[in-house]
């Protein structure tokens, strides 16, 4: 049997239907779709646009793919649409809200057979954060993550070695944690000493 493999930035199309839950190919972007074949990619932009309207239950202003947290799309005769996300955590207890959100839109945009998966490896980071998604998160009044997960040394650096965090509001780095975890496990809590408001930071991991 022979299987002929594309690759495409960091994602690899593979041509044959057997793989990944018999799908033919793997996307996780605009470019991977893209570089489809023709006949194929009006379904798989159909796909990524209903898939795109997805929201983070915890912080509504930010898409799944804002986050991160979608991964990849592919679909196929044998095993229908199948998408893949990772959370933020393991153990996070949006995902299963998530994965139910990602059905429903696939649903409303006509596609019938949806599959979503969770994938834990590899493990998510602060790093596949968009750009766009950190400006919505600091203008819904939390802190987005200060440098990149890849450039710190060790884990423990990624929990607990910021600092300077700027306050969402007031643009001030006269800034204090007040504890480790906010309102969930992956916020940190805050609190500016200029204009005095509490605020959560996306912990850089």
């Amino acid at each position: 049997m022979t299987v002929s493999k594309q690759i495409i930035g960091n994602v690899e199309l593979v041509t044959q239907n057997d793989t990944h839950f018999g799908a033919e190919f793997i996307v996780s972007s605009l470019d991977d779709i893209s570089a489809l074949p023709s006949q194929l990619k009006a379904d798989y932009l159909h796909a990524y646009d209903a898939i795109k309207t997805v929201c983070d239950p915890e912080i509504p202003v930010l898409t799944i793919m804002d986050l991160g947290v979608f991964r990849s799309l592919s679909i196929s005769p044998e095993a229908g649409v199948v998408v893949t996300i990772t959370p933020t955590y393991s153990g996070c207890p949006a995902m299963s809200m998530i994965a139910f959100d990602v059905e429903v839109a696939l649903g409303k945009a006509g596609f019938e057979a949806v599959n979503v998966n969770l994938s834990l490896s590899p493990a998510w980071t602060t790093d596949w954060m968009s750009d766009i998604g950190k400006e919505k998160l600091t203008d819904y009044g939390i802190a987005s993550p200060i440098g990149k997960s890849s450039e710190l040394k060790t884990g423990r650096a990624a929990l607990f070695g910021i600092t300077h965090v700027e306050c969402p509001r007031c643009k001030s780095k006269n800034t204090e944690k007040l504890a480790e975890f906010g309102s969930t496990a992956c916020k940190a809590q805050y609190r500016c000493k200029d204009c005095l408001e509490p605020f959560d930071y996306f912990k850089c991991i």
